[in-house]
């Protein structure tokens, strides 16, 4: 089962006080790029996985979806999305994705915020949304990037022997890394640029846009502390077809 650390409270409020939780799509500094992704939302059937306070399905609404459908593992942030909706069309629902099921065929558009990259079986999400999306549907997501997931540091990991082998946190080397990030042992799932995209096209979805996200001349000019997130990727966003 998916870490369920966004209802730990400590990690909630904190989480709260971000400024993509108080401002919204408009508080995340990935959000324009995202934006560019996006097909006409008009007439479409929407689920967002990993929905949070259900800002973007409010938007996907708002740009005339048909239906949207939110999903999350926290009761905390479905709450809040639920008291912060009214519109009909949108429902909420509480899943974990890493056990996922998906109605075939059902949805235009597969959209995911920086959720993904807490999966440990991404394949099998993958092949999941892949039999949901109707033909010439989408998934288009956000994740950490990759390389910020795996900073360079200077501990070591030792074998059997006492010897050292490989940088803590090393780039090649996958799996889970533990950050304290807002709380204390906060899990998640590190994969190389490679594995993700590789898994994207064995699942059947051709990749129709690869961003590594930094801040145009123009955002530091409005936010001169994001002048850091040029030494590194922060977000990596994906578009795909079917």
């Amino acid at each position: 089962m998916t870490q369920n650390i966004y209802d730990d409270p400590g990690f909630f409020e904190g989480y709260s006080r971000l400024q993509r939780s108080v401002e919204g799509l408009a508080g995340a500094a990935e959000w324009p790029a995202i934006r560019a992704l996006l097909p006409d939302l008009h007439g479409l059937d929407v689920v967002d996985l990993g929905c949070g306070f259900g800002w973007f399905c409010r938007w996907a609404a708002e740009q005339g979806a048909a239906n949207v459908l939110g999903l999350d593992v926290s009761d905390k942030m479905l709450d809040r999305a639920r008291v912060e909706t009214k519109d009909e069309r949108i429902r909420y629902g509480r899943a974990d994705l890493e056990k996922l099921e998906l109605p075939k065929a059902s949805f235009d558009l597969v959209y995911s915020s920086l959720a993904f990259h807490y999966i440990e079986d991404f394949a099998g999400l993958l092949a999941n949304i892949r039999q949901s999306l109707k033909p010439g549907g989408r998934l288009i997501f956000s994740i950490e990037h990759p390389i910020y997931m795996a900073p360079r540091q200077p501990e070591w990991l030792t074998d059997a022997d006492g010897g050292k082998t490989w940088p803590l946190n090393a780039y090649q080397i996958e799996g889970k890394r533990l950050t304290n990030w807002l709380a204390e042992g906060v899990v998640k799932q590190h994969r190389t640029m490679g594995t993700t995209l590789n898994l994207l096209i064995k699942s059947g979805f051709a990749i129709a846009h690869v961003e590594e996200w930094s801040p145009s001349d123009e955002d530091l000019a409005l936010h001169p502390d994001w002048v850091i997130e040029r030494e590194r990727p922060m977000f990596l966003l994906i578009s795909t077809r079917t």
